[in-house]
């Protein structure tokens, strides 16, 4: 079972707006209480990590084209959240 179908199974009553070929890349659920919505968070690191594996990009076209078609694809108030996570594992790794 991915984290979707997770997701899914313990949100029944939800619909969620998912990014497709990007399910490996979601981290969890997010709700904004201005909008009384939840919406799914993923992780922009991991969404690089896959258009560079699965669609064999180099890094920079992979940041390209998230920013433009993934990121930057607005579907309304379902849209899901991309957490910049990128920082988090540099400042983990310099942790060390």
């Amino acid at each position: 079972m991915n984290k979707l179908e997770i997701i899914t199974e313990n949100y029944p009553d939800e619909e969620f707006l998912s990014a497709d070929g990007f399910e490996d890349a979601i981290i969890g659920v997010a709700e904004i209480k201005q909008i009384n919505e939840r919406v799914l968070v993923y992780s922009r690191t991991l969404c690089i990590d896959i258009l560079m594996q699965r669609d064999k990009m180099s890094y920079d076209e992979a940041v390209e084209y998230f920013d433009f078609n993934v990121e930057g694809a607005f579907m309304g108030e379902k849209t899901p959240i991309w957490v910049d996570d990128d920082m988090v594992q540099t400042f983990e790794d310099d942790e060390g």
